[in-house]
């Protein structure tokens, strides 16, 4: 397979993977963006997504979602690439001085320059506690909706507790009447509002509840078919299962990040602040992920980071071409690189 070649590619879609996206396109220069999870919006979507952020400049309240949301929409004219779902497994350099960067689903990169936006780590789902439950990974145990299988009145379990879970089972109830909220306590950690939603749905028989732990699975004919929990009065119950979506929130992991080769201070990415580029010329570190003395962990100190990660790769993308500082309330290329000539 040919390797796809791009100037630019980011490790990381949350907001300031996304904003890195923006600084670049007002260079001129298309970006590729990989992020483990299935959608963008890093923590901001699934650790924040419905709670307020009261520290974005000239915004004096919006959600995560709200945010991730304006981000996208001022990204729109810079016609970024996005594989999500996807997790970076290598990180090397070639022999032109490129970087070979490959995924675990096996898109391959080419690229001139790295941008590590990784936050604290690649986000991955926390795993159901059975592990020989993970065979199903993909076919009948999911960690999205969005990759759910079978007919629509499929006997489907949603194990968690929490918003997350609570949404995606009252969301999968309008549609289907085979639905159980599986949690291993009676006490959900819910917004109540959709605490008393979720007892409606269960009064109006479209939505079962059962709080147990899973101590077994049985298959049939190579298919998980049911789980066996553990109740608080000692005893057990058989629950039918065809889809399993688990909903038990996110960790953030170093994973290969790790054996990238970079310099790692207790799990941060050592980086100048002239242009937030690591000891690697060539790979910028944003966010979260990196450390340099006096650094804070705020969204806005991302954004500025990304801002002169952006003007100092330009050295490297197009040294011939030295980056401008051009305003976007009078520059002609800027205009119309947004869109607004």
């Amino acid at each position: 397979m040919e390797p796809t070649a791009t100037d630019a590619l980011i490790i990381g879609a949350g907001p300031v993977g996304l904003f890195q996206v923006f600084q670049l396109g007002l260079q001129g220069v298309k970006t590729q963006v990989i992020d483990a999870l299935p959608h963008v919006g890093g923590q901001c979507a699934e650790l924040y997504a419905d709670k307020p952020i009261y520290d974005i400049p000239a915004i004096s309240e919006c959600t995560g979602r709200e945010l991730v949301a304006r981000l996208q929409a001022q990204i729109a004219p810079m016609q970024a690439t996005f594989h999500l779902g996807q997790l970076v497994e290598s990180l090397e350099r070639r022999s032109d001085g490129r970087f070979a960067v490959v995924t675990n689903t096996g898109a391959q990169f080419a690229a001139t320059t790295v941008f590590i936006a990784a936050g604290a780590g690649a986000f991955v789902p926390r795993a159901f506690p059975l592990t020989d439950c993970q065979m199903y990974a993909g076919t009948q145990l999911h960690y999205h909706p969005s990759a759910l299988q079978g007919a629509p009145d499929a006997a489907t379990v949603v194990f968690g507790g929490d918003d997350l879970a609570l949404q995606w089972a009252l969301d999968l109830a309008e549609q289907n009447p085979a639905v159980t909220l599986v949690h291993r306590r009676t006490q959900l950690q819910a917004q109540p509002d959709l605490l008393a939603r979720m007892h409606t749905a269960i009064a109006s028989s479209r939505l079962r509840f059962v709080a147990g732990q899973p101590i077994a699975s049985t298959a049939l004919q190579g298919r998980l078919c049911s789980l066996t929990l553990a109740l608080a009065d000692g005893g057990t119950q058989e629950l039918a299962v065809d889809q399993l979506l688990v909903a038990l929130g996110l960790s953030p992991k170093l994973g290969p990040l790790a054996q990238w080769g970079l310099a790692l201070e207790r799990k941060q990415i050592p980086v100048n602040t002239e242009n937030f580029q690591t000891t690697e010329p060539g790979i910028f570190a944003v966010g979260d992920i990196n450390t340099y003395p006096g650094k804070k962990k705020l969204i806005l100190s991302g954004f500025h980071e990304a801002t002169l990660a952006a003007f100092g790769a330009m050295a490297l993308i197009a040294p011939e071409r030295p980056a401008a500082l051009e305003y976007t309330t009078t520059s002609k290329r800027l205009h119309r690189i947004l869109g607004v000539d």
